[in-house]
């Protein structure tokens, strides 16, 4: 099967075609500014250098936050239209979720993601032979709260996003041996083909929606106690 992947939370536009759980071939763009004029020519760009059509996509999979909301809108409503046209099935996959497949060991998994003003988005994964477990909600943070819920866990504490790199120094000093950043910087560039990955692995067990279901994260300021 093939699965049409595009992320536009971030900066950077990211946009894959996969067969399966097998990237065939991904474009990016990193601007901002620009998503709501590149994306839709990036993607054409990549179904024709593949030789195929948006008919020819089996499974459509969007990046829904948190991040850019005016980024995420575009990835959304995007997708949204190409399922409502095609009546093929979506799969809307976080970008915490994105972060946290970039990791390839077992253990306790922090995705952070930087919110400006000493502020993250953060949430918790465990990752067991490759399957990733979400385990606390998403939540927007200040960097010392977030060090602070995670350094209750008494365990080695994997890091990853821009979050983690930012406050490299502060994680370290306060969490110690406990801390295990991983630089993923580079692998913002390939968000699509993850949320892609995440996508064909839901749509093995059944969960996939219509573009009814695929909605954006918004996450706003709340405190690490809140259900949001």
């Amino acid at each position: 099967m093939k699965i049409l992947s595009v992320d536009t939370s971030s900066a950077i536009c990211s946009v894959a075609v996969l067969e399966n759980n097998n990237v065939l071939k991904e474009l990016y763009v990193d601007d901002a500014n620009t998503h709501s004029t590149k994306l839709m020519p990036l993607i054409d760009s990549l179904l024709k250098s593949l030789n195929i059509t948006i008919n020819d996509i089996d499974l459509f999979a969007c990046g829904i936050g948190p991040g850019s909301f005016t980024g995420i809108r575009i990835g959304v409503s995007t997708i949204k239209a190409f399922a409502d046209v095609t009546g093929k099935p979506v799969v809307g996959v976080t970008s915490l979720e994105a972060l946290a497949t970039a990791c390839s060991e077992d253990g306790i998994i922090c995705s952070l993601i930087d919110a400006k003003h000493d502020n993250l988005y953060f949430g918790l994964f465990e990752c067991k032979n490759s399957e990733y477990t979400k385990t606390s909600d998403f939540l927007f943070e200040n960097i010392n709260n977030i060090i602070d819920f995670v350094k209750n866990k008494n365990n080695k504490i994997i890091f990853v996003g821009n979050g983690s790199i930012l406050f490299k120094d502060m994680i370290e000093s306060k969490l110690g041996k406990n801390a295990y950043i991983i630089d993923t910087s580079s692998y913002e560039y390939h968000t699509a083909r993850a949320i892609g990955a995440v996508a064909f692995s839901r749509f093995s067990k059944g969960l996939v929606g219509n573009s009814n279901t695929l909605i954006p994260l918004y996450i706003k300021n709340v405190s690490t106690n809140s259900n949001k």
